[in-house]
């Protein structure tokens, strides 16, 4: 398919430095002209795009650990058949014999062991939301490729969750220890005539993360076949040193291998495309690249009246890459980039092409919900568009580079990212098992991968080394962060680099002015949670450009006010924008009839964060509609507080929201008092129930944009009247739902892609007779699929409903659960059914295109 096909040709080229440059011809000289009138871009410039050949069907996995199993001629005919990528953690346990396929229970209404959950056996418990790792073992045989004289075969792993060991025809090829990291071995030596086995031996064990990682091979592998004068990966490496609307400099450095054993000269051709097909710029370089070795060329593109990448118009240009040497195409290929100027100082704060921008940013992990941490194309695509379509223009990618699909879709969809590395440096004191154990050994690899891989991606606007490092302030730490920032800089000298630094919680007696040496290594000072010293640092700092790395949602006013107020302060990053599985139930609210303190996370069954403005199947919370009011992007908002037991308090964690939900529909609680909350700009909110008012509120800067009232319960509408000196600017209702009657049932998109990277995500929702949502409905769904596709997985928003994630059955929650749907990969049509107990069923009809 087309888009698989861009890929693997963009996969086969990106940016990676070489060795000496050569001389740069300009497209603009006479010569140049002439030249390319006599020699135009060759026809066959992409005939050996299949160099980069998927890797990701057809394998063989065992959960466990075995002896033997790397060796060649080992029997895995009884292993799970499966496509890559897989995510071990997410699937359901197997059960005892003796027990139920579903759950093992303990007394009480919680099972202890259900799904993909155990109580007992899983190490990193509410750190991981009760899942389990372990070892898992892959294997999968293919016929040997063509590798011409001089080549090259590689294989190449996107990501592996974690210590993973990598065996072919029983040759032990090496070990890769981070999880989160690209990395391939040279398996040109070890390939016999025939079938070749590979085998692959991944260990998530221990007490190695602070939240759900997911097990296995979870990002694509690639098998890469290339001839003796090469491309290596990550061999195109482009930037923009000037910019301007009316022209622009493109610098495209080009890195070739040679594997013969004699130099070889040969010819290096770039050129950009635009949208529309149409060839914006062409230049040229020549070079000697000696035997067995590298260089690198720079082709200096030079466009009129570009076309510029920004958040508001993310235009990419291909750039399309030709090596010839002997009169003929060695090797070539394509990558999109984005043409932009990014500027930061403290006196202007963040401009992209010129223009201020505040980064309306969140933090999101990896994992994908229900899906675990399977990096599938569309699922990484949708939470981009899920947060640019809620007002996101930023994201941090915590704490770990995140999946190459991950970036494509933000350059795509003009999403600005801080592509952060480590979450751990040498210091063990947050898990026992984790990154510390390797970072002295590879931190310089797995930084390198990271920005050699992602250095081309115009959403890329800074480097994050660390996030909340225990020795960041230290003397030790401090030489670390040099180290790190220098390695970043050589690497890409195009960026600044930035780490996330809190407050001394793990260092107790110290305060916020002894974590001051940490900023010194740092071109932008990252402070979570910390927006109270932005100004006091800015007068003993004034060049100290600040960013809010992480920040509580219950004062996402005062961050936004801080920044909007302050140009030294370039942005804001919630945590989190997402919910995610794992570090369980950190924003719970939980309510209690007496005294007693408050956990950091919330006991099992919590499984999921819940601290997010997007539930963990894609839909808005509370807290994301206030944060609407926050960003400007709405002028009212409101929400209805869960009533409380008499004699009861709620209680919310730093990282929850009180139990809101956008509803009027109280059954049985006609006459009790409940708390309306309405979020404005506005000077005055009055109220309305059923066209009568019932109350009315003045605001001032000190309410934080809320206006709170106590109304008695009454079925009809309630509706809020948000004013700004005395002018109407927003109003919001809400009206009763009646009794639950159908399920209705809506998918993201109608139309699918054949192939295993497209998903459709269908909405299970539970309606009146009248086709209004009933928000708190809780109603046992059913799934069923036929046609060209299969259920991936089902999930809801509950983040205590501990179930199957595979089984098609989920409760709905709030009103809402999901299928999510992937096409076999071939072309058709889809139906997917739901019904409930008790409710008319629905069904949804979508199409798979090839």
């Amino acid at each position: 398919m087309e888009r698989e096909h861009t890929l693997t040709r963009r996969e086969a080229l990106q940016g990676m430095a070489g060795a000496a440059a050569a001389a740069m011809l300009p497209v603009s000289s006479a010569g140049e002209r002439a030249q390319k009138a006599a020699n135009p871009w060759p026809a066959d410039a992409f005939a050996n795009s299949q160099r980069m050949r998927s890797f990701n069907d057809d394998w063989r996995f065992h959960r466990g650990d075995s002896p033997g199993v790397e060796a060649e001629g080992f029997d895995d005919s009884g292993w799970r058949a499966l496509d890559i990528p897989h995510d071990w953690s997410i699937e359901d346990l197997p059960s005892p014999a003796a027990e139920s396929p579903d759950a093992i229970w303990s007394g009480g209404d919680t099972p202890l062991r259900t799904g993909p959950f155990d109580m007992y056996a899983s190490e990193g418990q509410i750190a991981t939301g009760w899942t389990v790792g372990g070892v898992g073992w892959y294997r999968r045989t293919f016929d040997r490729p063509q590798v011409p004289a001089g080549g090259k075969a590689e294989l190449r792993f996107e990501g592996v969750y974690m210590n993973c060991d990598v065996w072919l025809n029983g040759v032990h090829l090496g070990n890769h220890p981070y999880g989160y990291t690209e990395f391939a071995f040279n398996v040109t030596p070890h390939l016999k005539d025939g079938k070749n086995t590979v085998a692959v031996r991944v260990n998530n064990t221990g007490r190695n993360s602070r939240w759900y990682s997911g097990s296995g091979i979870y990002r694509k592998v690639w098998l890469s076949v290339a001839g003796e004068l090469r491309i290596p990966a990550h061999g195109v490496y482009a930037t923009t040193p000037e910019v301007s609307k009316d022209a622009a400099v493109v610098n495209v450095e080009v890195t070739v291998e040679n594997g013969s054993a004699a130099a070889r000269r040969a010819n290096v051709r770039t050129r950009l495309v635009d949208a529309t097909g149409t060839s914006a710029g062409e230049a040229q370089a020549a070079l000697t690249v000696p035997a067995g070795g590298g260089a690198t060329a720079t082709c200096a593109l030079r466009l009129s009246n570009p076309q510029l990448w920004s958040p508001d118009n993310p235009h990419l240009y291909r750039a399309e890459v030709v090596i010839e040497a002997d009169l003929r195409v060695a090797d070539g290929g394509s990558l999109q980039i984005g043409v932009r100027k990014i500027e930061m100082d403290a006196a202007q704060g963040l401009r992209i092409n010129g223009e201020g921008i505040k980064l309306r940013g969140g933090c999101v992990h990896h994992d994908n919900g229900p899906l675990g941490s399977a990096c599938i194309p569309r699922a990484e695509e949708r939470r981009v568009e899920i947060l640019k379509t809620n007002g996101y223009n930023a994201i941090r990618t915590s704490h770990n580079p995140p999946s190459r699909d991950f970036l494509d879709a933000c350059d795509r969809l003009g999403v600005l990212v801080i592509d952060e590395a480590f979450d751990c440096w040498e210091a063990g004191n947050k898990n026992p098992d984790d990154y510390h154990l390797y970072f002295k050994d590879w931190w310089q690899r797995d930084l390198e991968s990271m920005i050699v891989r992602d250095r081309n991606h115009p959403c890329v606007i800074l480097w994050s080394i660390g996030n909340e490092i225990n020795e960041r302030a230290e003397p030790q730490g401090v030489e670390i962060g040099k180290a790190l920032a220098a390695c970043a800089h050589k690497l890409d000298p195009s960026r600044k680099v930035t780490a996330a630094i809190c407050h001394p919680w793990d260092h107790p007696g110290q305060t916020w002015k002894d974590m001051q040496p940490a900023f010194t290594y740092l071109d932008v000072a990252g402070y979570n949670y910390q927006w109270s010293e932005y100004e006091k640092d800015h007068a003993t700092y004034p060049d100290r450009i600040m960013a809010g790395t992480e920040s509580f949602p219950n004062q996402s006013f005062q961050n936004w006010r801080a920044v909007e107020r302050n140009d030294w302060v370039i942005g804001d990053f919630i945590w989190t924008a997402i919910d995610y599985l794992g570090e369980s139930g950190i924003g719970h609210a939980s309510i209690r009839n007496g005294p007693g303190g408050d956990s950091f996370s919330g006991p099992y069954p919590w499984f999921n964060s819940y601290c997010g403005d997007i539930d963990l199947i894609g839909n808005k919370k509370p807290q994301s509609y206030f944060r609407d009011v926050v960003w400007r992007r709405s002028k009212v908002e409101m929400a209805v507080q869960r009533p409380l037991p008499k004699g009861y308090t709620e209680h919310v964690s730093m990282w929850g929201w009180s139990d809101e939900l956008r509803s009027w529909t109280w059954p049985g609680l006609d006459g009790v008092a409940l708390t309306v909350r309405v979020y404005t700009r506005g000077d005055r909110v009055t109220l309305l129930l059923n066209g009568k008012e019932a109350g009315s509120r003045e605001l001032t800067e000190k309410d934080a944009l809320k206006a709170e009232f106590t109304v008695p319960y009454s079925p009809g509408e309630l509706k809020a009247v948000a004013y700004q000196g005395g002018k109407e600017i927003g109003t919001i209702t809400f009206t009763t739902a009646g009794k639950p009657h159908k399920l209705a049932l809506t998918p993201d998109r109608t139309k699918l892609k054949s192939g295993r990277d497209d998903l459709g995500y269908v909405m299970a929702e539970i309606v009146d007779e009248h086709g209004q949502p009933v928000p708190d409905a809780v109603v046992p769904v059913s799934f069923a699929v036929s046609g060209a596709g299969e259920i991936a997985a089902v999930g809801n928003a509950n983040p205590k409903n501990v179930a199957s994630f595979r089984q098609l059955r989920r409760d709905a929650f709030h009103g809402t659960c999901v299928a999510i749907v992937r096409p076999h990969g071939n072309a058709g049509s889809i139906e997917v059914r739901a019904e409930a107990p008790g409710l008319e069923p629905a069904t949804a009809q979508l199409q798979v295109l090839e």
